[in-house]
């Protein structure tokens, strides 16, 4: 990475840091339009007649192409765990890269806001939406733990507990580590092989489902040492390692409806691979993500090497590029990062389209390149807290190894700008 490059990284997270301190931590969110009786109505309706529901849902696709801003219209602004966690692990980094006190308190404050949005009814921590969410198997009430949620906010705790050693931070790890064991439902696929639940209460077969628990709990079994965490886990790994086609791709759940694949989703699959392989060394681990990232690099990028939404498609879609899939991309090519020389090439493409294209004067991002214009509606679940929190990730790794080059401490944000080396 030039050096250049470095700069506009640092610039662009500590900016973004300021501008999150002004806009505040609640947002207006991707699943707004269909947050709202009417729209959830009209959602139910698609998946039950798509002829008729299509027209019902007409309205809010029109909006989210032409008119992204009338979000506000269907559902309030809103603060969503899974946005807290990926900005309190973005400050950690921050901090860590930077040296600066007031990062790590900003990383601690979310942690203390998790605690309080804890799903309520439930003996061990697990998190959720704090909306009702219209599925094809009908309403999943605000409240509700999801599997793919949890693990973030299992990871941010972990993220400054290994910084502070705070050990009501390690009391939360454990108890959520619980209810990802306790609380969702495995399903037998074959011997020695599972899917577990989205949520407590059912929704099996979803791929990065299982990868999201798997990965959890073998980051708990490595720091608390249970095998009933490292024995779960590799079911769940044995049915994603199933669920891979023989072209390398997951489908979104091996349910014969939803065969859709997708960027993000994609990367959520092999970031618990990746995660698993580092704690297990499992060769087969291995052997799925090689086929799996020659897929995702041949597949879900553009002949310009950027992230493109889908390789197949589940519907109609009215954008081009969005925030996710480039924040998804550096995650995945940060945990894969010196292994794959193509996924390294597309890696860096994308963070320097994000950094030319997707900034805006804010501070904040673009959230979608639309069919006509930009959307730059502020979501902090759909892009702008992941994209921070991998840029801040890039950034405490490049202070990292100019730090031990100079065997110095980490410096200032201010003059961490001169001095950062090479990171991809």
């Amino acid at each position: 990475m030039t050096i250049d490059r470095n700069q506009k990284l640092v610039a662009t997270a500590v900016r973004f840091a300021d501008w999150l301190d002004h806009y505040g931590e609640t947002s207006q969110d991707h699943q707004d339009f269909y947050a709202s009786k009417v729209g959830r109505a009209a959602k139910n309706l698609y998946y039950r007649n798509r002829l008729v529901g299509t027209l019902a849902v007409m309205p809010m696709v029109f909006g989210e192409a032409f008119a992204p801003w009338t979000r506000r219209f269907f559902f309030p602004r809103m603060r969503l765990p899974i946005s807290d966690a990926h900005f309190a692990m973005g400050f950690a980094y921050l901090h860590q890269a930077t040296g600066e006190k007031r990062y790590l308190d900003q990383a601690i404050h979310f942690l203390k806001v998790l605690e309080q949005t804890r799903c309520p009814g439930y003996k061990y921590h697990g998190w959720g939406y704090p909306f009702d969410w219209q599925t094809q198997g009908g309403i999943l009430a605000k409240g509700t733990p999801l599997i793919t949620t949890t693990p973030y906010c299992y990871e941010a705790f972990d993220a400054v507990y290994r910084i502070d050693g705070n050990a009501s931070w390690s009391a939360i790890m454990k108890s959520t580590a619980e209810h990802a064991l306790g609380d969702y439902v495995d399903h037998e696929t074959r011997p020695g092989a599972a899917t577990c639940t989205y949520t407590p209460h059912g929704g099996e077969n979803v791929v990065n489902a299982s990868a999201y628990r798997a990965g959890l709990l073998l980051q708990a079994y490595e720091t608390f040492g249970d095998i009933r965490y490292r024995e779960a886990a590799e079911r769940n790994l044995s049915f994603v390692l199933d669920s891979q086609n023989d072209d390398g791709s997951w489908p979104y759940a091996m349910d014969g409806k939803r065969g859709f694949i997708d960027h993000f989703h994609t990367c959520f699959v092999l970031k618990g691979l990746a995660k698993a392989e580092r704690i297990t060394g499992d060769p087969g681990l291995t052997a799925a993500i090689e086929k799996g990232v020659r897929y995702y690099v041949a597949q879900l990028f553009d002949q310009n090497g950027l992230p493109k939404p889908f390789a197949r498609r589940p519907r109609l879609t009215v954008y081009r590029r969005e925030l996710y899939d480039c924040a998804e991309c550096l995650n995945l090519g940060f945990l894969l990062r010196e292994r794959f020389a193509d996924l390294d090439r597309v890696v860096g493409l994308t963070l320097d389209d994000v950094l030319k294209n997707w900034v805006r004067p804010s501070g904040a991002f673009r959230g979608r390149k639309l069919l006509v214009g930009w959307d730059d509606v502020p979501m902090h679940r759909w892009g702008q807290s992941e994209m921070f929190r991998s840029l801040a990730q890039w950034l405490a790794r490049s202070d990292d190894r100019a730090s031990l080059a100079k065997n110095e401490e980490p410096t200032s944000s201010d003059r961490l700008l001169s001095r950062v080396g090479p990171t991809i």
